[in-house]
């Protein structure tokens, strides 16, 4: 059946042929089968070959008769039947095939599909195994009577299952055929029979010598046989039925990452590969440290000397140990990210995440083996123990306890569910709208150095010493032997190491409880603190598994809190009495396989089962543009204890207005967290909306306890809120959690458009846009010079042409319809837009050439020809209905989509598409936006210019398209600030049209953390229910609301075809270098370039402190001080403080103080910006490499229209004295204030200094309080020709003013360090950098808008 092909039968009785009709509809006879024997033309057989053949066709062509004959007989579905056959041809070998006469679906019902030659090999294998290991199980007489029968029958269903498998499985996580299936039982039957084997042949040896551990000999011949006679294998196929069983790579993957996780200290994996990756690369890495211990422990050591082989051990297995907890589990991501294209964003930040990860490791782990080699070598770990030990276990026991436990208790929603609010709360618990990032409090730094502390010095210490303590005792006195001991030092010591890198949360729980029990309860049975501490690390996982298990059963079972999804629930609660106490043997039974346990049906039947794969998702746009916000910023929340504690596999839901997010961690590792979304519907299902309002909802309101209203403690839970919380399987952790996102605002477009004079407003807005449009493009000049074009619109050039057509121009939403004539006219059009034509044109006529723009010009007849052609599109688009609503919308609509349906008369704009494309498009597009802001202030934009600027500011600021277009996705993973578009909805009954508008803003959500078992117990059971039993009910009882679980959020949240995200997120990993704030607590990766970087800074600061130190005048505050200007300005220096501002009010008298309140307020900032800022100015810090002014002289001209020579520092000093004469002469930035002395003013100047350093220069351009004007007069034209790096070298912005030569105007130019002005970071982005320069030119526009200075140029 293997590349089957369809052939189709007929009989001819008229030549007494077969044919056959093939896909190419030629024919093929029978007879040339003789050609197939051409090779055998030469042999005697060929005569007896040629009279078989015509005696078979003989026979043939007789049976076809007799069908002939008998064909009158049968019915007519019979003989058609028999008349048309269907066969496929089944390749056996190459060019060798046989027909199968079986139609699509028979031999579907019988066997497989396989797809290639390949997958028919590995079946004949599997099939030849499961026999050959049959057979030898049943050779050995492990079964009799009954049980051998049985467990012939489980051989012949694996052999079946490979022929015909059980579709659809319980363990398949897909509906249809699923071929993994067909391969589970029989390799699952050659793992049992392998196993069986095994556990025989060792059974019954004699030489079989089990060490003891903890006083119990770990294997025996009675325990091999006992796990042999249980393994047998006869309950498979009721194992297989109730899916116990997951498919077996689902298998392979658990298994691995129960191996890596609990015996070498990993945190998880993402699939087979990413197992067999993990599992290679941590057996290698306890090879290498095997290699090392096993040789230190040749001979005995002493207290005072350890061998410098296991001082390398140390060294090695910290530095290796830190690498592995750096790295993420998934091999694939720098290969994917290597073999896409280099423009994905996506690939360079993981790409270059990858690249700093790998640097940071390899000087840091040259730094640790260093480090740690020193240590061990000193043999602090001997000649300090067992006080070193007892001072490290205490130490971490009280740090775990405060980090752990105190704190993350201390920040939560409801305090150890009692208190009623957060006892350390950030500084936006109170904020109701949140407009800035989240800032960083002193509990957060807190808790991020003390947490560094524990899993890089603390714990990292007691490992260490554990190690050296344990290979000290095994090399004077071996346990199970030189080569197991060393074996068993090197693996609990790398998986502990490991551990306390990755996540140390729970690894104060295992230490203290190894002190307590092996110290204190059983100290006889102690192997060492190695072991004892790797065995209880191993058991406090099962625990904390166990313990979220029982957590989730007792509040899913809770008799005062069941939700009755269904009737069938209320008939399974009165069965479920006798399965409780099966329950909680299944629930110490999965914890030990880490099974999930999940509800029957959605009652409370609890089944064990095994989790699934991952499947195909949908999309939404919203929430990958929130998978982007927390790829950045969720690995260094969890760092700062934004999220509680964590560890891998647990889940959270974000909860904000609209937007509801199911957080998954797949792995957590050390600075590195892989994590997935799911992204539920804006306006889900009823149960869906009432889950949501139990999580918004507060618990303030409730002072119940029992039945009694009495009240509650203040700042504290009522008696019946308390008792809620704690029978949830869910708990609010933090409800003002900020990321950076969209506000999306809705409007409907019908209820803005319900009247004509809305439509009006619109319909004229879109013809003014056209215009803008028109005359802004760069082809402008071509198309009203273009022949064809004009000679198409002559008759739009004569004042008489009336354009008549009542399926397009009304007089209820044209403005300049004529309501006499029927129609518009070249007059009507110009007493209306003609104002705005020239307006546009003399805007233009500043950037292009000039252009005639009166009234019978070609430009204004192109635009009369394209505001026809504009309205014609749109009612085109409306499809010429009344001039109703709807058909208005839907024009607008499909216009706004991009579908311009030109009609015969307006073909002319075919000449150019560009017309359409960069005029028409963006006009509709353009009109809705200014539509939507005219409701803010409708008489706004009747003022040309404030048109003009909107509709520019728009342009450059607003994306406005279709979401279907590619535009709309790209901005929003770009950042865009804002965005608008027309959605149309169609709902069941209902067909609307409504305006979204987003805003880039901060959005606060609430972070819920959910029982992980509780999760993927619900899954499991979606995946049984659906698949195996075939419940299609969409309103089934297993996804009803139970707001104690969030059953309806969960199951909806799973990957289809279980449940219905509109979004599920690829597997995507955050690093901690990526977060901002990280990065100014820790300094980001340490690698080369940022420790050069720090240093450099660090030298910067001192020579300037130096150089602040040894100058003594020049300071610009000095001549603000007035007369005692030195001594003032050598306190302020050293006290930091702005002398300027104390001296300020000595000046001014009192007159000046009346004359400044006569003024106004706008005027009073004008006059003191004028007068003269050194005086609020904080004293600055000189620079070495800063320009060092002497002192300017300067005179009563410097204030007039006239121009002193401006003069040019050098390189070493930077002084306009050392430098020759610029060609620009000085222009005064500050006017001569009014009623002012001028003399005094220019005096006061004199005895200032022009020196100034980044703090100060950027004091004004960078949100400080004020402004210098010596800042003005200093620095470096960038347009004399000469070269300039002298002025990039400064660490100062230097500005100067300077006229231009062909006009009086101003042209300021500014250059700057781009070292000084990032402040020594070189990482920083070219983006952050033109923000900073944008805000800056922002500035300075504004200073000098307010300074009255005009005609200058920046």
């Amino acid at each position: 059946h293997d590349s089957v092909l369809q052939r189709e039968v007929k009989t001819r009785r008229m030549t007494g042929e077969l044919k056959i009709l093939g896909q190419n509809s030629q024919t093929r006879t029978i007879l040339p089968f003789i050609s197939l024997f051409k090779s055998a033309i030469s042999s005697r057989l060929f005569i007896l070959l040629v009279i078989l053949l015509f005696f078979f066709q003989k026979v043939f062509l007789f049976a076809l008769q007799l069908l002939s004959q008998a064909k009158d007989t049968l019915s007519y579905a019979e003989a058609s039947y028999l008349s048309k056959k269907i066969f496929y041809k089944c390749s056996i070998f190459p060019e060798k095939w046989m027909k199968v006469w079986y139609d699509r679906l028979t031999l579907l019902s019988l066997l497989d599909r396989t797809e290639d030659f390949e997958e028919n090999i590995i079946i004949v294998f599997l099939a030849t195994l499961v026999s050959f290991l049959g057979f030898l199980v049943l050779n050995h007489g492990l079964f009799k009577d009954f049980w051998l029968f049985q467990y012939c029958v489980v051989i012949a269903s694996c052999q079946f299952s490979l022929l015909k498998s059980v579709q659809p499985d319980p363990a398949s996580p897909i509906h249809g055929y699923n071929k993994v299936t067909a391969y589970s039982r029989p390799i699952y039957f050659c793992v049992l029979c392998f196993l069986i084997l095994l556990l025989d042949a060792v059974s019954k040896g004699s030489y079989l010598q089990s060490p003891k551990l903890y006083g119990v000999q770990i294997f025996s011949s009675e325990s091999f046989k006992v796990c042999r006679d249980h393994i047998s294998g006869n309950g498979f196929p009721i194992i297989s039925l109730l899916g116990l069983f997951p498919q077996i790579n689902t298998f392979c993957t658990y298994l691995m990452e129960q191996i890596d996780s609990l015996i070498f200290g990993g945190s998880a994996v993402v699939g087979f590969v990413s197992g067999l990756y993990c599992i290679s690369r941590s057996i290698i890495a306890v090879t290498i440290l095997y290699g090392f211990c096993v040789y230190s422990l040749k001979e005995p050591w002493e207290s005072h000397h350890i061998p410098a082989l296991f001082s390398a051990f140390i060294g090695v297995l910290t530095a290796l140990s830190y690498h592995l907890s750096r790295q993420g589990s998934d091999p694939s991501v720098i290969i994917k990210t290597r073999t896409i294209k280099l423009f994905c964003s996506d690939a360079l930040f993981i790409l270059s995440s990858q690249k700093e990860i790998l640097k940071s490791d390899l000087f840091v782990c040259t730094l640790v083996a260093v480090f740690s080699f020193a240590v061990s070598a000193s043999t602090v770990f001997l000649s300090l123990r067992p006080a070193l030990s007892i001072v490290l276990s205490v130490l971490a026991l009280v740090v775990g306890f405060v980090i752990h436990y105190i704190l993350p208790q201390l920040r939560k929603h409801h305090p150890w569910l009692l208190a009623l609010h957060p006892v350390l709360h950030s500084k936006e618990y109170r904020h109701r709208h949140i407009f800035e990032a989240a800032e960083i409090t002193w509990f957060e730094k807190s808790y991020i150095w003390f947490m560094y502390f524990e899993k890089y010095i603390l714990f990292p210490s007691i490992v260490l010493s554990a190690v050296t303590n344990d290979a000290f005792s095994v090399s004077k006195c071996t346990r199970f032997g030189k080569q197991c001991d060393a074996f068993l030092i090197s693996v609990a010591g790398m998986k502990l190491m490991r551990s306390s890198f990755c996540n140390p949360l729970h690894q104060f729980v295992s230490l203290g409880f190894t002190v307590l029990f092996f110290q204190f309860d059983c100290s006889n049975i102690s192997e060492s603190f190695l072991i004892d501490l790797y065995i209880i690390s191993i058991l406090c996982t099962k625990f904390w598994e166990l313990y979220d298990k029982l957590q989730y059963v007792l509040a899913y079972i809770a008799p005062w809190q069941i939700a009755w999804g269904s009737s069938f629930h209320v008939f399974a609660q009165i069965f479920s009495i006798p399965h409780t106490s099966m329950l909680f043997i299944q629930t110490l039974a999965t914890s030990v396989f880490s099974a999930p346990l999940s509800p029957f049906l959605g009652n409370i039947l609890l089944f064990s089962a095994l989790g699934n794969d991952i499947t195909n998702n949908l999309n939404s746009i919203f929430y990958e543009h929130l998978t982007r916000s927390l790829q950045q910023s969720l690995c260094g929340d969890l760092n700062l204890g934004r999220w509680g504690n964590y560890s891998s596999g647990d889940c959270f839901i974000l909860a904000s207005e609209y937007l509801n997010a199911f957080v998954h961690l797949i792995e957590v590792g050390n600075g590195i967290v892989t994590f997935q979304i799911r992204g539920l519907e804006f306006r889900g299902t009823y149960c869906q909306q009432r889950e949501v309002e139990a999580i918004m909802e507060g618990t303030e309101s409730n002072q119940e306890c029992c039945c009694c209203h009495v009240g509650q403690l203040p700042h504290m839970l009522s008696c019946n809120a308390a008792f809620n919380l704690r029978w949830r399987t869910w708990e609010v952790l933090r409800t003002q959690y900020v990321l950076e996102g969209y506000s999306v605002i809705e409007n409907n477009a019908a209820t803005m458009l319900q009247v004509f004079d809305l439509q009006k407003i619109l319909v004229k807005y879109y013809i003014k846009s056209i215009i803008f449009f028109a005359t802004n493009s760069n082809k402008v000049f071509s198309w009203i010079k273009d022949e064809a074009i004009l000679k198409t619109l002559q008759h739009y050039t004569k004042w008489n042409h009336i354009v008549t057509d009542h399926t397009i121009f009304t007089i209820h939403i044209d403005e300049d319809y004529i309501p006499c004539l029927q129609g518009i006219t070249r007059a009507s059009f110009c007493s209306v837009y003609l104002d705005w034509i020239q307006y546009c044109a003399k805007r233009m006529q500043k950037v292009l050439f000039p252009v005639d723009c009166d009234e019978d010009s070609a430009l204004v007849t192109l635009s009369f020809g394209l505001c026809i052609l504009g309205r014609r599109v749109l009612r085109t688009a409306a499809r010429h209905i009344s001039f109703s609503l709807d058909s208005f919308l839907c024009g607008l609509h499909t216009l706004f989509k991009g579908d311009c349906r030109i009609s015969v008369q307006d073909e002319w704009v075919f000449a150019d598409m560009d017309l359409l494309h960069t005029v028409v498009d963006p006009a509709v597009k353009m009109s809705l936006k200014l539509h939507q802001d005219q409701f803010a202030c409708p008489e706004e934009y009747d003022d040309p210019s404030a048109l003009y600027e909107a509709i520019q500011a728009f342009e450059d600021k607003v994306v406005i398209c279709h979401e279907g277009d590619p535009v709309w996705r790209k901005s929003i993973l770009s950042n865009r600030e804002e965005l608008l578009t027309l959605r149309h909805v169609v709902n069941e009954g209902s067909d609307e049209y409504k305006v979204i508008m987003l805003h880039k803003s901060y959005l606060s959500f609430k972070v819920i953390k959910v029982n992980k078992e509780c999760v993927r117990g619900l899954w499991a059971g979606q995946q049984q229910e659906l698949i195996f039993l075939r419940n299609r009910d969409p309103e089934r009882g297993s996804i009803q609301n139970n707001k104690h679980v969030l059953r309806n959020l969960i199951n909806s949240s799973c990957d289809q075809p279980l449940g219905y995200p509109i979004y599920v997120s690829p597997l995507t990993a955050s690093y901690i270098g990526t977060h901002s704030q990280m990065r100014d607590i820790g300094g980001g990766h340490i690698i080369w370039k940022n420790i050069t970087n720090w240093f450099h800074a660090q030298w910067l600061k001192i020579t300037k402190d130096c150089d602040a130190n040894r100058s003594t005048v020049g300071n610009i505050e000095e001549g603000d001080c007035g007369e005692d200007s030195s001594a003032s300005t050598t306190q302020c220096a050293k006290n930091m403080e702005p002398c300027g501002a104390k001296s300020k009010y000595n000046e001014i008298n009192s007159s000046d103080t009346k004359r400044r309140q006569k003024i106004g307020k706008r005027k009073y900032r004008s006059r003191s910006v004028q007068t003269h800022s050194p005086l609020n100015q904080i004293n600055p810090i000189s620079s070495r490499s800063g320009p060092n002014l002497q002192k300017l002289h300067l005179n009563t001209e410097v204030f007039t229209n006239d121009f002193k020579t401006a003069k040019r520092f050098s390189v070493s000093q930077h002084s306009l004295n050392n430098s020759a004469q610029s060609p620009f002469v000085y222009t005064p930035v500050l006017p001569v204030a009014a009623n002012r002395n001028l003399h005094e003013r220019t005096s006061r100047i004199q005895q200032s200094s022009q020196a100034s350093s980044t703090s100060s220069t950027l004091s004004f351009l960078f949100g400080k309080r004020s402004f210098s004007s010596a800042l003005v007069i200093s620095g470096l034209s960038a347009a004399d020709g000469e070269n300039t790096i002298d002025t990039m070298s400064s660490s100062s912005v230097n500005i100067v003013l300077c006229p231009e030569s062909s006009r009086n105007q101003a042209k300021v130019l500014f250059v700057f360090n781009y070292l000084t002005f990032m402040d020594g970071k070189q990482d920083y982005s070219l983006k952050l950098l033109i923000k900073r320069v944008q805000a800056f030119k922002k500035r300075l526009d504004d200073f000098l808008q307010t300074q009255n200075i005009k005609g200058y140029n920046i």
